[in-house]
């Protein structure tokens, strides 16, 4: 891809993204430009991966084609401000905040204007991300095509309705947090055992990693793939028993439903 990608913010996410472009190597750094007022995140940024910095947001705006607002959702509306005069039909903006709709982000330019919303997560940075993308009317099947294959150069990238952000938001925008969580506990609850903690944490993350490719690529439900591990009256069921005891799965569900619920109300 020839176009010039503009990211304004580089935050946590901003930062997976442009790390999951570069090393991809399907997008050449020359046409990657960025923005933070932290200085120290740009700085940082260029040096590792030898990408342009812009002096402002209006830079950015003015030297892309793709701009890319990476910026929290509150101060979307201060960036937008700052850019939309320099915005036409031509250029596609891409948001990627939690809460702001393609109907608010219309508002905020006041002009017709191309727009692709998607929410990435932070796994984009070891090329392991799942992103979800939509698209506004003006934006045509080609702009949202071009959009969806930068996300795939850091993992997978779905097109959905807008009205299921909320849902995807919960499911795999926050979701590497659970994990985390999950990968910790197993590493503690090993070291508890008596596990030095370097190999508890491998071997946990591997289990995660092991798992998850088992459900991608057989076919099978998960359910059916636990209950091949579940022999009768062996280790695995009793610890299943315990954990549905405690409400595993209708904790992580409730958890998922709160997240969602934070996302739909988010401004």
């Amino acid at each position: 891809m020839c176009k010039k990608i503009g990211f304004i913010g580089c935050g946590n996410m901003g930062s997976a993204m442009v790390g999951g472009m570069i090393k991809s190597g399907n997008i050449d750094k020359n046409n990657v430009i960025i923005f933070d007022r932290s200085t120290e995140k740009t700085s940082s940024l260029k040096e590792r991966y030898g990408i342009n910095v812009g002096k402002s947001s209006v830079d950015i705006a003015s030297a892309s084609d793709i701009i890319i607002l990476s910026v929290k959702p509150n101060i979307y509306k201060d960036v937008i401000e700052e850019i939309k005069g320099i915005i036409d039909e031509n250029k596609i903006i891409v948001t990627i905040a939690a809460g702001q709709k393609i109907t608010d982000v219309e508002k905020m330019f006041k002009k017709p204007v191309k727009i692709i919303r998607t929410m990435p997560n932070t796994p984009a940075l070891v090329g392991e991300g799942m992103s979800a993308l939509c698209k506004n009317q003006l934006a045509t099947e080609q702009d949202l095509e071009e959009i969806k294959e930068i996300f795939e150069c850091f993992g997978e990238a779905e097109v959905i309705k807008e009205d299921l952000i909320d849902a995807f938001i919960a499911v795999s925008g926050s979701s590497p947090a659970y994990v985390f969580m999950f990968i910790e506990a197993l590493a503690d609850g090993a070291v508890l055992e008596g596990m030095p903690r370097d190999k508890a944490y491998k071997m946990a993350c591997q289990a995660v990693l092991g798992s998850a490719k088992m459900v991608m690529e057989s076919n099978e439900h998960p359910a059916k793939l636990r209950d091949n591990v579940c022999s009768p009256g062996g280790t695995t069921i009793e610890a299943v028993a315990e954990l549905e005891s405690k409400g595993f799965k209708s904790a992580v569900i409730s958890a998922m439903r709160k997240c969602a619920h934070k996302s739909r109300y988010m401004k």
